[in-house]
């Protein structure tokens, strides 16, 4: 008998680590049958048809600094972002109303924002010179912004925001550019099968249990996560809160609560007249086990860790939703 093998024997059956038996990945079950294209495209045509109440994520929270501001495009229009003096996010357009300067190259004096060119000041309030603050919301992990000219929807007072884990938490954000549309994103997510053919590093075990209908419209997915020769396995749903949004909730198992929050935003368009999507992944952790309130002594550690595991899984997925976007294109 092999060491793993041995040790499978031996593991505890209650912990949530459980010794994986080796697999080749040629060897697993193929899941073309059951990912049927209409099944994803009836599910993706529900969630497209959801408001957004144009509000968009932009960055990561902790991204907007009190120090200095942010600048970034979202639907193609170029924003500024900072906090005022007590720490609220500002949001508004990027240009001065004056000649126009770049107002992400601004200073950030005890909250107000300073144009470098001649000294025009913004504290996100009033309305000077035609410049306008933008509706901004942050929640505590990602910031949002509302563009009521460019979602062209109803607006809502505050983005659609999915039940989060209460308590102890741990969270990261991780963020991927792609030449695609929001709607290739959420189509990728909507796509439970490929797991662990496409991310072998990641998941095994991957078994669709249930598929969405319009009256209950989520994925039930039991699935082992992968971390090394050790896996976690658990139940997770999927569900699409908004057009935009795709959220991974753990339902059963270690860290039942936990979130994977997928943010699909548009950009607008590269040199090549080509869409481009920003992916905002944010993962929420949570586990009632007591060993957990003491990890998270370690957050900052664990933050990157998480985010480094996210950004990586975007990184083989943004060629998934590229690709459906290319095909799409030809059509």
């Amino acid at each position: 008998m092999t060491i793993r093998g041995q040790l499978r024997r031996r593991w505890p059956k209650d912990w949530p680590l459980q010794v994986l038996s080796p697999i080749s990945w040629a060897a697993q079950q193929p899941t073309y049958r059951d990912a049927q294209p209409a099944i994803i495209d009836a599910a993706l045509e529900r969630s497209q048809r959801r408001a957004t109440g144009n509000w968009y994520v932009f960055a990561a929270s902790r991204d907007v600094r009190t120090d200095r501001p942010l600048g970034a495009t979202v639907a193609g229009v170029e924003i500024v972002a900072w906090r005022d003096r007590h720490r609220r996010l500002r949001v508004g357009p990027r240009s001065c109303p004056h000649l126009g300067a770049d107002l992400a190259t601004a200073s950030v004096q005890g909250g107000t924002l300073i144009c470098r060119w001649h000294g025009l000041s913004f504290d996100g309030d009033s309305c000077d010179f035609g410049w306008s603050p933008l509706p901004s919301y942050d929640d505590g992990v990602l910031a949002w912004v509302r563009l009521d000219r460019a979602g062209g929807e109803t607006p809502l007072d505050r983005p659609v925001l999915p039940p989060r884990p209460t308590g102890d938490t741990v969270h990261a954000v991780a963020r991927v550019v792609g030449v695609c549309e929001p709607c290739d994103v959420i189509a990728n997510r909507l796509d439970p099968w490929h797991g662990s053919w496409f991310h072998p590093r990641s998941f095994t075990r991957l078994q669709v249990l249930t598929t969405p209908t319009p009256e209950a419209d989520r994925f039930l997915v039991g699935v082992t996560f992968r971390i090394g020769p050790l896996g976690v396995p658990v139940v997770a749903e999927f569900t699409s809160p908004e057009a935009r949004t795709i959220v991974m909730r753990i339902v059963d198992g270690e860290g039942t609560g936990s979130v994977v929050e997928t943010h699909a935003t548009p950009t607008g368009l590269d040199e090549y007249g080509r869409p481009r999507c920003t992916v905002t992944e944010a993962v929420v952790a949570h586990s009632a086990r007591t060993g957990f309130i003491r990890a998270r002594r370690a957050g900052p550690l664990l933050s990157a860790l998480m985010g480094y595991a996210a950004a990586q899984l975007w990184r083989d997925d943004i060629t998934y939703a590229e690709r459906r976007y290319h095909l799409r294109s030809r059509q």
